[in-house]
């Protein structure tokens, strides 16, 4: 059995719209608030000039060419010398944002005019707003009193069937006339090249602050858990209590530390003055390196560093960036290659900060000092985590490069060409752009 199709309505047939729809979209604008809030700021505008008008040259005998011969260039240069005041940028943009209502209020600058290209934009915003407020409220007004005349007049049954449209004139005229008003607001008052460039500025210079944050927290945390791991991973397997106590006082020991740089960053991201509640916010140097070291080593890995930096020779953000990159070097070490021994050198030649991180690649020999008896340095698990594993070039690799960029500097990592079977890792950076 067939089915009747039933019919559909107007809204529904594709390319239609409902009588009743239509109706409404021609009628909602001159019932919205928003409507005649911008009306308000046009009639400011006509205020302004009607003032202006009263005081100079006056309306009495004078035709409307002679008025507007006299008052439009006074009323321009009163405007214009009010744009050379830096706050009347800062009133016009609140006083825009309020009663235009832009849709995004960042579309409307309200900052003080910092340049002449302010004050010009400012001008041509504060005459523009006046001489369309002033067609506005003269429409309105001479308008309104026509209508009127010819509703009330003798011929008024011949005038009130379109009184309908003339309210919709009306009403329509000043709609557009407010998104004009706004159109002109954008445009004149929204925020200068130099503004935009500022907050582009801004806003990549925050970028960079939450980037060096989670370089600090993955440098500072992926080093602590993988200390942790090792040593936990050797305690399980050796058994033996001088060891597993050792084990567990170094476990201690880094997690104290991976919760003080914890609270550095936590710090920050609070924006807490330096200091405060008693928390240090100095973040650590490359004086503090061999603490770093001493914790490698307790975690099995025999580890031979030589320092040739002279005390005060590297400004403060090189010291702390050397560190986190010798901090990661050390962490792709115990990850990659536990208990394998690292050699690291650190030096100052020719203006430039050198700095290399090698160790022995799994499998390429067994240091004696891995195979330390229970009272020695924490020896990793056989087949602990990262035995044989390869890089890949992750994030902590990535963050290494990023430090060397943003210092002037350069940083790579690889196998060793000359066959010994090292992963080497080798960053310069100069002193001159370490400030």
């Amino acid at each position: 059995m067939s089915k009747i199709a039933a019919p559909r309505s107007a809204s529904a047939v594709p390319g239609g719209s409902a009588p009743g729809s239509a109706v409404s979209r021609l009628v909602a604008p001159l019932a919205a608030g928003v409507t005649y809030a911008r009306l308000l700021h046009l009639l400011v505008g006509w205020i302004f000039a009607g003032v202006v008008l009263m005081i100079y040259p006056g309306t009495y005998r004078k035709g409307l060419g002679e008025i507007l011969m006299a008052s439009v260039p006074l009323d321009c240069v009163l405007l214009a010398a009010l744009a050379l005041i830096p706050a009347a940028r800062r009133a016009e943009g609140v006083q825009a944002r309020l009663l235009l209502v832009p849709d995004r209020e960042e579309d409307i600058a309200a900052e003080s005019s910092r340049t002449w290209a302010d004050r010009r934009r400012t001008a041509g915003w504060l005459i523009g707003r006046v001489a369309l407020g002033s067609v506005a409220g003269f429409v309105l007004s001479f308008g309104s009193v026509a209508c009127y005349g010819r509703l009330t007049g003798p011929d008024a049954l011949w005038y009130l069937p379109f009184s309908p449209l003339l309210v919709l004139g009306f009403g329509w005229f000043l709609v557009f006339a407010g998104r004009l008003q706004l159109a002109m607001a954008v445009r004149l008052l929204g925020p200068s090249p130099s503004e935009r460039l500022a907050e582009a500025e801004l806003r990549a210079e925050r970028l960079l602050e939450r980037n060096r944050l989670a370089r600090e927290l993955h440098d500072s945390i992926g080093h602590a858990l993988t200390v942790t791991v090792l040593q936990a991973g050797a305690a399980r397997e050796v058994g033996d209590p001088a060891f597993v106590a050792k084990a567990l006082e170094v476990i201690e020991e880094t997690g104290r530390q991976a919760m003080e740089d914890l609270e550095r960053t936590l710090v920050l991201l609070r924006e807490t003055p330096a200091g405060a509640n008693g928390v240090a916010t100095e973040q650590p140097g490359i004086d503090q390196l061999p603490a770093l070291f001493d914790t490698a080593r307790a975690a099995g890995s025999p580890v031979e560093a030589r320092m040739e930096v002279p005390p005060g020779t590297l400004p403060g953000v090189l010291s702390r960036e050397s560190y986190r990159i010798v901090q990661e070097g050390v962490t792709n070490a115990l990850k990659y290659a536990p208990g394998e021994p690292v050699d690291i050198r650190i030096a100052v030649r020719e203006g430039q900060l050198e700095l290399r991180c090698a160790n022995r690649l799994p499998g390429a020999g067994r240091s004696a000092a891995g195979a330390a008896g229970p009272a020695g340095p924490a020896r990793p698990p056989a087949g602990g985590a990262g035995r044989g594993a390869t890089r890949k070039g992750g994030k902590g690799l990535r963050g290494i490069r990023e430090r060397a960029t943003l210092l002037g500097g350069e940083a790579a990592a690889g196998v060793s060409q000359d066959g010994g079977g090292e992963w080497v890792l080798t960053v310069r950076l100069p002193l001159r752009l370490g400030s």
